[in-house]
């Protein structure tokens, strides 16, 4: 058989006669004499290879071309092995057989075909089996680095991780009573879990009565989920763990209600909200539901002093002269700025904003995953104080539009600290500004293939007091950070020092805070969701 196949001819089954195979296993190979036939086909929505034992064809030994390697061991004998499990430095192989052939050219022919099948399969149809991966380039793949998805996701594949978003009870009982409290939303519907983890969220959606819910999991916690779940058995009866990427699988049935966990650090770091939108595109129904529904990213000037003067004085180092008898001045510069190219992930106390908060919104149900790749904010505030603004301060929430209940989860500082913290871009030249002085700016953020964002942040003061209208920008100060390398500082806000405050009653308390509306700019320092309110999703 000739070993140069089109792509037509692999739409259908090849096979091939081989002598003999030998099974490899841990205790010792278990040959199987011939004939045997050798099956290349798609018949399972993926490429693979079964070996059937003449003449009943009843045993086969089924291999995935996705996962599987062939070696040439001699002119008529190869090796033909299964990937197993990437998670250790060493590769692992969970099968494999030695193939005995007849003849130099049916070896030619057999290894040409195996080529070709695992370049070259067209996957024929839609209805697919649960979990099926998609032959054609992942698009996942196109956009990141191969180095970063391996980080990425052996760091979701660890349970210790798992467990510290688990113990963050602000997000897990927000999601819990999001999904509770909204048991119309889910019962009797489909619901796909995008991004799994540990399939907490897909246990919460089987106990508000979900029909089925596909669990869709890309890293090896897959495995430790299809455990859990399976220890509840109950629940489990009703979920479907599926090991893979949102872009790349394939569901037999279109989603009622999405749920997922994807937000990151300022809400978009590691990407993950375009999985969530291709998700959407993929697998929801028409006017099907997203839980969370809608996410808003918060920015307000700060003044911190005892955070500017941390930062900067980590740069004293590169100050010696006589480091061994070496001046290491000629790097002071570049290390300074290095330094304020970290945006800084702590908890903060909100007297510290010196203006109030202006908002971004992410309408998960609408946006575009286009949309994702660039995002540009115009900042535009009135400072309340008179101060130096040391950068901006950043946090996040996301609503959960349920029909009975409208849930919010929020990062804001002064409300209870979750495992996101909140985030601040320092400016290494602050501005001073006067109350009531016009503060403007941008703050740009584009996405790179490190699974995060290049923030570029600008802050203006403009001119202020009499014939201020007719004035220009009196001071301007700029940084270019890099969200994938934050300088994670603490873990609770700092003492509150007296000094930084010269109108305490100014600044409000989170208690007194109200929710705006989804397109406003908010009228406190801190817009703090409050759960019974009322918001409209267009």
């Amino acid at each position: 058989m000739d070993s140069l196949l089109s792509g037509e001819n692999l739409k259908r089954h090849q096979n091939f006669t081989v002598a003999a195979i030998t099974l490899l296993s841990s205790s010792s190979p278990k040959p199987v004499s011939g004939p045997l036939s050798a099956t290349f086909g798609s018949a399972s929505g993926f490429p693979e290879l079964k070996f059937f034992v003449e003449p009943e064809g009843q045993h086969s030994i089924h291999f995935d071309l996705r996962a599987t390697q062939l070696f040439r061991l001699g002119e008529v004998q190869s090796l033909c092995v299964s990937e197993g499990s990437e998670s250790t430095k060493e590769k692992i192989y969970s099968k494999g057989v030695t193939i005995q052939f007849k003849e130099e050219e049916e070896s030619s022919s057999f290894h040409g075909a195996f080529e070709q099948w695992k370049k070259h399969v067209v996957i024929e149809g839609s209805d697919k089996p649960n979990g099926t991966l998609s032959s054609s380039k992942s698009k996942f793949d196109d956009k990141i680095e191969a180095s970063s998805a391996k980080m990425y996701f052996h760091y979701y594949g660890q349970l210790l991780h798992q467990q510290n978003m688990l113990q963050d009870y602000v997000r897990t009982g927000s999601y819990y009573a999001a999904v509770i409290e909204n048991q119309a939303d889910f019962a009797g519907r489909v619901v796909v879990d995008v991004g799994a983890g540990s399939g907490i969220l897909s246990l919460f959606a089987a106990q508000a009565g979900a029909k089925h819910v596909y669990a869709v999991e890309a890293s090896e916690m897959a495995d430790y989920a299809q455990k859990l779940i399976a220890g509840n058995p109950i629940l489990a009866q009703r979920i479907t763990v599926i090991k893979g990427k949102v872009e790349d699988v394939e569901l037999p049935e279109k989603a009622d209600i999405l749920i997922s966990e994807p937000m990151g650090t300022l809400l978009i770091n590691e990407r993950m909200l375009e999985s969530y939108v291709i998700a959407r595109d993929r697998f929801l129904v028409p006017n099907g539901k997203m839980f969370p529904t809608v996410g808003r990213i918060h920015m307000a000037p700060f003044s911190d002093e005892y955070l500017y003067v941390e930062i900067a004085n980590k740069a004293l180092f590169w100050q010696q002269q006589n480091y061994y008898g070496v001046d290491l001045t000629a790097l002071h510069g570049t290390a300074f700025q290095g330094y304020f190219s970290q945006p800084v992930v702590d908890a903060f106390d909100p007297r510290l904003l010196v203006a109030p908060a202006v908002s971004h919104v992410i309408n998960f149900t609408t946006v575009k995953e286009e949309d994702l790749y660039e995002i540009d904010i115009p900042l535009k505030f009135t400072a309340s104080v008179g101060t130096r603004i040391h950068g901006l301060a950043c946090w996040f929430d996301v609503l959960f539009n349920g029909s009975t209940v409208q849930r919010w989860l929020t990062t804001a500082p002064g409300a209870p600290t979750t495992h996101w913290y909140q985030l601040r871009c320092v400016l290494s030249q602050p501005i001073y500004v006067m109350p009531g002085q016009e503060i403007s700016g941008h703050l740009h953020m584009i996405a790179h293939s490190a699974q995060s964002y290049t923030i570029n942040l600008t802050l203006s003061a403009k001119m202020w007091g009499p014939g201020a209208d007719q004035g220009g920008i009196l001071q301007t100060s700029s940084c270019r950070l890099d969200l994938k390398e934050p300088y994670y500082r603490m873990s609770q806000p700092q003492p509150y020092s007296s000094t930084q405050d010269p109108q305490p009653n100014q600044l409000l308390q989170s208690q007194d805070l109200h929710l705006p509306s989804l397109d406003e700019d908010g009228s406190d320092f801190i817009q703090q969701p409050s759960n019974d309110s009322s918001v409209q999703i267009q």
